[in-house]
């Protein structure tokens, strides 16, 4: 056997094995990764819906809700996912909604791509509780209604959008005074 042939053959058998360890790394990693996002994704429904113990799962015109629960079973609000465009890329947030009194209940980033210091600070508690009892029917206009972060407008006029936008839709669906 040539030499060519000889480093095509340990190159092949090479690849063959890493491409095995990868998948079998995949079947054990994966389950694991799948039970974190369950439990990220149930810590922030509770804490854009403060109070409720439990959420029930619907799926209305293409939007996924969570309508969270007392232990009582008594509807506490409604929870959804929404993105904005910032400076860095895409912004996720998890967005609380009380369709009965139509104010917003909470607010958490999910993923964000912005500057460190400037831009990410828009996961910061002192950025996101302004939203807590916000109007649906207030404009979210950065620097008259929503407050900006001194250095990076763009990423809170991203949040503020993008929570105007998902808000347009979500109250044709579920109306402000409602059931839900």
């Amino acid at each position: 056997m040539n030499q060519y042939a000889r480093m095509i053959v340990v190159l092949l058998i090479f690849s063959v094995l890493s491409g095995a360890v990868l998948g079998f790394s995949y079947e054990i990693a994966n389950p694991k990764i799948q039970e974190q996002a369950k439990k990220d994704l149930e810590a922030s429904i509770k804490n854009v819906l403060p109070g409720i113990t439990k959420y029930e799962q619907v799926e209305k015109e293409g939007i996924t809700f969570y309508i969270g629960l007392d232990d009582q079973g008594n509807k506490k609000g409604i929870a959804f996912k929404a993105t904005g465009q910032g400076f860095g890329g895409p912004i996720e947030m998890m967005v609380g909604y009380d369709p009965k009194e139509g104010k917003l209940t909470g607010l958490q980033i999910l993923s964000m791509s912005e500057t460190p210091g400037l831009g990410a600070r828009i996961k910061e508690p002192a950025f996101t509780e302004q939203f807590k009892g916000k109007s649906v029917n207030d404009p979210f206009i950065p620097k008259k209604d929503v407050q900006v972060i001194t250095g990076a407008t763009i990423s809170p006029a991203g949040v503020a959008s993008g929570i105007k936008s998902a808000l347009e839709k979500v109250t044709k669906i579920y109306p402000v005074g409602g059931d839900y």
